[in-house]
């Protein structure tokens, strides 16, 4: 019975990687295609990566979207990793679950409404300062921190619990001053949680297209709103070998971060011992 459980199981699971992964390896398959066909393959090329790179709105928008990722990534995990230490400092239980739950707001919150909400936002701010096209990079930015936000808070508060404030402590008493200790003392045993942190607000920044759409102007234009004004025309290959790159880099840095977890978890094993 219990073979026959586990046979089951693996099927299941299986069906579950085909149905998520089996669109993506399709994509993969004809970005290699030599023909300009979306159902028939030819063989292989890079034909359509040359073209990709030669495409230059193309570039212009991925340079766009790396930029914007990596200033959200930053501003995120700066912002976050200040935000968990006022939570984990705050004696104030009913501030720290009411502060928690505001949060976590821009993670349950529709996509749709966030984004209406923060370009009628930053509309109304520019008609306070007489200024008509206040949408683009700025206000990407700031709409971008605002959902990726969240993640760096709830990934960097669980290592702020288990590290042993007892030796920040000893640090001060032996004369390391408060900001010299956090930095020596606390925040390698965080660094798991920033890099994890950084990592999801920037590939979630870098594949973000609902809240982008609202509150990005006509002088920056990033890659997945581009993806989407490509539609209304015939797709061709070279979006496919764009977004078979955009998985590639973004499968490296979930592998990155997993190898960073799994050395601060044994790291910390190896401590304890």
């Amino acid at each position: 019975m219990k073979k026959k459980t586990s046979f089951i199981s693996k099927i299941y699971i299986s069906l579950i990687f085909i149905f998520l992964y089996a669109p993506i390896a399709v994509m993969t398959l004809f970005s290699f295609n030599s023909t300009t066909s979306t159902y028939t393959y030819g063989g292989f090329s890079l034909h359509w990566y040359r073209e990709m790179f030669s495409d230059a709105m193309a570039m212009k928008a991925l340079q766009n979207s790396v930029l914007l990722a990596v200033c959200t990534a930053f501003a995120a995990s700066v912002i976050g990793i200040m935000a968990a230490i006022g939570f984990f400092n705050s004696k104030n239980k009913l501030y720290k679950k009411s502060m928690m739950a505001v949060t976590n707001i821009p993670m349950m919150n529709p996509e749709i409404v966030t984004g209406i909400a923060m370009m009628l936002l930053f509309v109304f701010a520019g008609t306070l300062i007489n200024r008509s096209s206040v949408l683009g990079f700025t206000t990407l930015l700031i709409a971008h921190i605002t959902f990726a936000l969240p993640y760096v808070i709830l990934n960097v508060l669980p290592k702020l619990r288990q590290f042993d404030m007892h030796v920040y402590e000893a640090a001060v008493d032996l004369g390391c001053k408060p900001v010299k200790a956090f930095f020596k003392v606390v925040f390698p045993e965080i660094m798991s949680g920033i890099i994890t942190g950084c990592v999801m607000s920037f590939t979630l920044s870098l594949d973000d297209f609902i809240i982008s759409y609202f509150t990005n102007g006509p002088s920056f234009q990033t890659l997945p709103i581009y993806i989407f004004s490509m539609t209304k025309k015939r797709v061709k290959p070279d979006m496919f070998a764009l977004s078979t790159l955009m998985f590639a880099v973004i499968l490296i840095l979930l592998v990155f971060m997993n190898l960073a977890q799994n050395r601060a978890e044994r790291k910390g094993k190896s401590e304890a011992k």
